[in-house]
């Protein structure tokens, strides 16, 4: 079928619905896009890995060769963000669950190896696609209800609507301890895409594509506005960009803080920081950079180990604040639901799923977290070795 803009609000939220369905039931997602791929589909790509990894999903981005200099920023935020990249004729290692293919006019476009193109044929398989290219001689790539397709400024545009709807979702964005889909780097690829694919508006045809792009920017304006530490005051998108990049960078010097102190027991990776190695963090790094590596140190401890992960750092301030916890479970292991250690510790102030969850203690309730720590460490291990023995 030749592509065409989805006619009703009906049928974009349904599209919108099947997605976020995919989203939430499966864990392993490849993700595509056209060959010789422009700043669009490379951050249309990037942008959809980052909202998969806020819901603690596996996804796996396939780039055919290096990408240019300029768009290396996207690279890096998938490295400290523990999204996988494959590139060449590598072989990806989990089953795929769903491919998204991003930015692709059709099918003949799509850029991964001719090994890969049977996952096309499996019906197991969901197949999403985000794209704005209408007419022409393109066609639809993904499965009935699951296409995103629809006059845009930008494939990141859509990507971005989806992350509007997920917004509104608020019990679901509870259960995966998301404050907000938009985090600062999620905010980067997209503006990326919108950008590269209009010269900063210049390309826009309609009115509609116009309103939306400068409501998308706006939007985005505003929330780096409210995460940066600066008290910068932007008036072009010039400026929105340059920043953007530059704190995209302060996440690599975070990461190597927080991977510098890991520690290893039998079945946990772990980063435990006392009060003063806390205070450094926030004295060098803004809260959201420190909640997104949080995250990203976690999936990678927990995977290195094979089983689980645990982060503990002091909010601020140190002397009144709280005590912050979180923990990953390992792709590969089921065995254990995470869940069970909120009622092992009797924590009220916490959440999360059998993969993930995150919690917190009164710092006046824990004279020492980092005892508490090694303890929950050493009580976690003896379940881990019961259930081994059962």
């Amino acid at each position: 079928m030749i592509k065409h803009s989805i006619r009703t609000i009906q049928e974009k939220n349904r599209i919108i619905s099947n997605i976020i369905d995919a989203i939430l039931t499966r864990n392993n997602f490849l993700i595509c896009g056209h060959r010789n791929p422009d700043e669009d589909c490379i951050s249309s790509m990037v942008a959809i890995a980052i909202l998969l990894n806020k819901f603690d999903k596996f996804p796996v981005i396939y780039l055919h060769g290096p990408v240019s200099d300029n768009l290396q920023y996207l690279i890096h935020i998938c490295r400290f963000n523990s999204i996988k990249i494959v590139t060449g004729t590598k072989k990806i290692q989990n089953n795929i669950d769903v491919i998204i293919v991003c930015d692709t006019p059709k099918a003949s476009m799509i850029d991964i190896p001719k090994s890969m193109m049977p996952l096309f044929n499996k019906k197991e398989i969901t197949k999403i696609e985000f794209d704005h290219h209408i007419g022409g001689d393109g066609e639809y790539i993904g499965d009935a209800g699951h296409c995103l397709v629809t006059e845009a400024s930008s494939s990141s545009e859509l990507v971005g609507y989806l992350a509007l709807k997920l917004r509104t979702r608020k019990k679901i964005l509870m259960r995966y301890l998301i404050s907000d889909p938009f985090s600062r780097n999620f905010v980067l690829a997209i503006l990326t895409g919108i950008i590269g694919d209009t010269n900063k508006g210049q390309f826009l045809k309609s009115r509609r594509e116009q309103k939306f792009y400068e409501i998308f920017s706006r939007m985005y304006n505003d929330i780096l506005m409210k995460t940066t530490v600066r008290e910068t005051n932007f008036t072009n998108m010039d400026q929105v960009f340059s920043e953007l990049q530059h704190l995209s960078k302060k996440e690599e010097e975070c990461f190597t803080y927080m991977m510098k102190r890991k520690q290893h027991s039998n079945s946990i990776g772990y980063i435990v920081l006392s009060r003063d190695e806390s205070k450094r963090l926030f004295h060098e790094f803004d809260e959201e950079t420190i909640i997104s590596v949080t995250k990203a140190a976690a999936n990678e401890l927990a995977e290195k180990s094979g089983k689980l992960s645990l982060i503990c750092y002091y909010d601020m301030p140190a002397d009144t604040g709280l005590i912050q916890f979180r923990m990953r479970r390992s792709h590969i292991f089921k065995d254990y639901d995470l869940r069970h250690v909120l009622k092992l510790f009797s924590v009220t102030n916490g959440g999360g799923h059998e993969g993930a969850i995150g919690f917190r203690f009164d710092r006046k309730s824990m004279p020492h977290p980092v005892r508490f720590a090694d303890d929950m460490i050493a009580r976690i291990e003896k379940e881990l070795q019961d259930l081994a023995g059962a």
